[in-house]
């Protein structure tokens, strides 16, 4: 058996021309690569309560105006669809906003499925903007330092839920357990 010089398979790829098989083998095997990549990485968030889904499930249970706030102008698009095929395009929105950049003053449920990077930003956010008897739900990652009031789900369904006590811009909130219940009339925020 003969091996080849690395340099002369080189040589001889790059006077070689392409043919239509080549070609749709390459953008098979790139698309592939796409998907994989997308399957690793992108889908997880994807599970159970991506995005979509929180904003309809929170219409769902009554809370008024549900919005979302994305970066991602494809999820943005992916979420309208699926509110359009829920029937309920009218009544949720979904917004292409840093969320970071919003404020979350008048905000009384806030359900967040964010990496865990960022938690300790948010905590810090949350306690400065949402008023006292706010409710927080994170998804598959707890607040770093909060005490939750309910835990459910299992590994990467679970999910965590906050009471804010006090809070606002004059007060500091105090994430700590109790069983107060969110005011009526709510306005819902999902990041």
């Amino acid at each position: 058996m003969e091996q080849d010089d690395p340099g002369e398979a080189l040589s001889e790829l790059r006077e070689r021309r392409l043919g239509a098989l080549e070609l749709l083998q390459a953008a098979a095997g790139s698309g592939l690569a796409a998907y994989i990549a997308w399957a690793l990485l992108l889908q997880p968030g994807f599970r159970r309560v991506p995005l979509r889904l929180q904003v309809l499930a929170a219409h769902k249970c009554g809370l008024r105006p549900a919005v979302g706030y994305e970066l991602n102008p494809w999820l943005v698009g992916l979420a309208r669809l699926h509110a359009w095929r829920a029937g309920c395009a009218g009544s949720v929105c979904y917004l292409r906003e840093d969320l970071w950049k919003v404020s979350l003053r008048d905000c009384h449920n806030v359900s967040v499925f964010l990496a865990p990077s960022v938690l300790p930003l948010l905590e810090d956010k949350l306690q400065a903007e949402l008023p006292a008897g706010a409710r927080v739900v994170s998804g598959r990652f707890p607040l770093p330092t909060w005490q939750p009031v309910a835990v459910m789900g299992e590994g990467l369904d679970r999910v965590w839920a906050y009471d804010v006590h006090s809070g606002g811009p004059n007060g500091q909130a105090s994430p700590e357990p109790s069983s107060a219940s969110v005011p009526g009339a709510p306005r819902s925020q999902v990041g």
